[in-house]
């Protein structure tokens, strides 16, 4: 079987699977009517260093290259808004021979501190039985690390070296990814999701040929993740465990997907990963270090203090019209990040239980 075959097979496995929407009962879509955009904004040096104390005349927001004025402008902190964390462990794609590291270091960060976390934090671990999300969210990294050690990480099937292994584990990454966006909107305030992994199977590349039915799948699951990524206030994070261990290659591959899709016969596999929604939504990738600690640390990092940039948009003249966003600084020594665009009036599959 090459590997052209392999994903057309998948393809049409997956997004019935992922939505839950049998295959003969096709579900009308719903229109999400286009209101005010608001940005999460972090502002780094070329160091890396938080920079605080801005103001709004130091901003300039980029709509498709045009700039849009600012309606709203705060200088946030938890205080002002709760931020809720995510820790989602992946069994799914670290490497067997890696479980115990990272459970280490997840141990070493809540137990810093004498385990006072300072956000509300939660556990996720995803295994090959699908995604286990704890529902209560608590500041005692001690209670939660003992709550970890009784998740059963084990054995599994399906692991991260097997040959063909790459559409099962992206269909429970993607159904796991769906799940916790679809909870992240019962939760209230900011969501920071750090999930630590190498990566998703990315799937893509010379061999890898798609029709255009599989491509509007993979494109309609994009706009559905986007929007509500940023529908529930959620900023996702990647953190490879693997570091410096991780091949070059396989490390840089998802960078050549990062650009955001604006029409489904440009969809790829690749434009599904973990990494690329990271960076999309405003969070980081982190491959170069393989210190688990010290990358969350790095992470919430960005929540201590954040702007939050309200815009109006302006009007689409199509269903899932993606617009690029960028956000400029009067200071050429600084760097803002946030999520990089958005898609006007999203048509959004209704999902049946």
């Amino acid at each position: 079987m090459n590997i052209a075959r392999s994903v057309s097979i998948f393809t049409f496995v997956l997004m019935p699977a992922l939505f839950a929407v049998p295959a003969q009962q096709p579900l009308p879509s719903v229109s999400l009517p286009s209101r005010g955009i608001k940005l999460d904004v972090t502002v780094d040096t070329k160091t890396g260093k938080p920079v605080t104390g801005l103001a709004q005349q130091n901003f300039t927001v980029l709509d498709n290259k045009s700039p849009r004025p600012i309606t709203s402008f705060k200088v946030m902190t938890p205080a002002e808004e709760p931020v809720k964390v995510i820790l989602f462990v992946d069994a799914v794609n670290v490497p067997f021979s890696m479980v115990a590291y990272v459970r280490d270091g997840l141990a070493k960060y809540l137990k810093t501190n004498e385990g006072k976390l300072a956000h509300p934090t939660a556990i996720a671990v995803l295994t090959d039985q699908g995604a286990q999300i704890d529902n209560a969210f608590t500041d005692n990294g001690l209670a939660l690390n003992d709550s970890l050690e009784h998740h059963e990480i084990g054995l599994r099937q399906i692991n991260r070296g097997s040959e063909w292994s790459g559409d099962e584990r992206l269909q429970i990454c993607l159904t796991a990814f769906h799940q916790l966006l679809a909870y992240s909107q019962t939760v209230p305030g900011r969501k920071i999701v750090l999930w630590i992994s190498p990566g998703w199977p990315l799937i893509s590349g010379p061999r890898v040929d798609l029709t255009s039915n599989q491509q509007r799948q993979i494109f309609d699951t994009i706009v559905s993740f986007s929007t509500q990524m940023r529908e529930n206030n959620v900023t996702l994070y990647n953190i490879n465990p693997v570091g410096v261990a991780e091949s070059l290659e396989r490390t840089d591959f998802y960078e050549a997907f990062v650009k955001g899709v604006a029409k489904p016969n440009d969809a790829q596999i690749g434009d599904l990963g973990l990494q690329v929604f990271a960076i999309q939504s405003g969070g980081l990738a982190l491959e170069s270090n393989s210190d688990v600690a010290g990358q969350i640390q790095k992470c919430l990092a960005d929540v201590q203090s954040w702007y939050e940039i309200g815009f109006d948009p302006p009007p689409g003249e199509k269903p899932n019209e993606y617009h690029h966003i960028d956000v400029k600084l009067d200071q050429r020594d600084l760097i803002a990040r946030t999520r990089d665009g958005y898609y006007a009036n999203p048509q959004i599959i209704e999902t049946r239980h």
